[in-house]
């Protein structure tokens, strides 16, 4: 069912907000022939990048990561990337699409944020401001408000899940889906709902009717079926089959944003096995529902998820990790030019680690999306300087992520 928030403002700017697309900008084609789509997940409590991509060839990793460091051989040997990289056992399908080209690992990257807060990690993570505080947007919707103009964003942004992500708040219209968990509203009901406030509220009653619009789309395909509850790998697996059968169809959605939680593994984190793994198996399921549901689609899409900071090198006393600074992100879709690691890699001896503690950050995941928003949406790098990533003229856009 589409959202709908009990408050006015979180309504009329946030998950539960359906506005026509005609009030969307376009994304540029050539002849019609482009049809780009861009989902953005959010790994919220700071993924360990050294347990999800391990770098086996360096001599002073399984030294400092212990238990939690991926093996070469063995039982739940790292997936094979480059020779220096192995994958977490659990991602078979981004490993299968790794070895199609279709994925690319971004290490040592983090943000400009360097201190450990989870509030303000995520806050600079999502808002692409220079630095944590109240905001009121998020860089993606952003990004949508400043698409070049030609072709439209078919059926708006999607924001998953009760309460839309910061990445994609702000003035541009979204829409909003979450996995039921109670009985959708009546079109009785909200045609009363929508007279009602046909005089006092016109934009809050235009907004009432486009959500039945979209309920109607989603019962359509049986999304009614994807109910809420479950463990959380199967809530990360409806949330991404639901957002992939919107954007899927006919006038649907082409940018969405999802938010996962629960990679603070502070205690028994796992490694190849555990905890850790297991919600890395989740991720790596929600990007095949993606792969899966559109279809000839995933020739022209992007789905990128990263995470607010990494954890630290030494794992603590309780077998998990501390709050670090530098991670891994992943990037999926037939659009990419996969296949590759990319990687400052800064080395973990004592002296190369950032504080004496973390993974030491070599790449801006600002330049990361940048190079993704420039060569597959579109727009230009004075505008992501400017407006999307404010104060950033000095970070270029990462080139070669996207296949000619």
């Amino acid at each position: 069912m589409s959202i709908l928030n009990a408050h006015r403002r979180d309504f009329l700017t946030g998950a539960g907000a359906v506005f026509a697309s005609a009030m969307l900008p376009r994304v540029a084609s050539a002849a019609g022939a482009r049809d780009p789509r861009l989902v953005v997940i959010i790994l919220r409590g700071a993924m360990d990048g050294l347990s999800a991509v391990g770098p086996l060839g360096d001599p002073d990793y399984v030294d400092l990561h212990r238990e939690l460091a991926l093996r070469k051989d063995g039982p739940h040997a790292a997936l094979s990337l480059d020779g220096f990289f192995g994958l977490n056992p659990s991602m078979v399908n981004f490993a299968r699409l790794y070895g199609a080209k279709q994925a690319i690992v971004i290490h040592a990257a983090a943000t400009n944020y360097r201190e450990r807060s989870h509030f303000d990690g995520q806050d600079v993570l999502e808002s692409g401001m220079p630095a944590p505080g109240r905001t009121e947007s998020g860089w993606l919707n952003r990004a949508i408000q400043h698409l070049p103009a030609g072709d439209k964003v078919e059926g708006g942004a999607l924001a998953i899940g009760y309460v839309p992500p910061l990445v994609l708040r702000g003035p541009a219209p979204i829409m909003g889906w979450a996995p039921a968990d109670m009985p959708a509203p009546t079109d009785d009901l909200m045609a009363r709902l929508g007279a009602l406030y046909d005089h006092g509220d016109p934009a809050l009653a235009r907004a009432l009717r486009e959500s039945m619009e979209t309920d109607r789309k989603a019962a359509r395909m049986d999304m009614a079926s994807l109910k809420a509850g479950g463990d959380l790998v199967e809530q990360m697996r409806k949330a991404a089959r639901g957002a992939a059968r919107l954007m899927a169809a006919e006038g649907g959605p082409r940018v969405a944003a999802l938010a996962f939680e629960g990679w603070d593994t502070h205690v028994q984190e796992g490694g190849a096995t555990g905890r850790l793994a297991t919600l890395l198996g989740g991720l790596d399921q929600s990007i095949a529902e993606f792969e899966q549901a559109l279809g000839p689609a995933w020739s022209q899409t992007v789905v990128v998820a990263v995470t607010e900071f990494g954890r630290t090198a030494h794992i603590n006393g309780d077998s998990g990790c501390d709050h670090g600074t530098a991670s891994a992100a992943f990037l999926a879709g037939g659009a990419l030019a996969g296949g590759r690691v990319v990687a400052d890699w800064p080395g973990l001896k004592p002296a190369n680690l950032f504080e004496n503690r973390d993974l030491r950050p070599t790449t801006d995941l600002r330049a990361v999306m940048k190079g993704v928003l420039a060569d597959h949406l579109g727009l230009s790098a004075d505008v992501l300087a400017r407006a999307v990533y404010p104060d950033t003229a000095g970070i270029a856009p990462m080139k070669g992520l996207i296949a000619a």
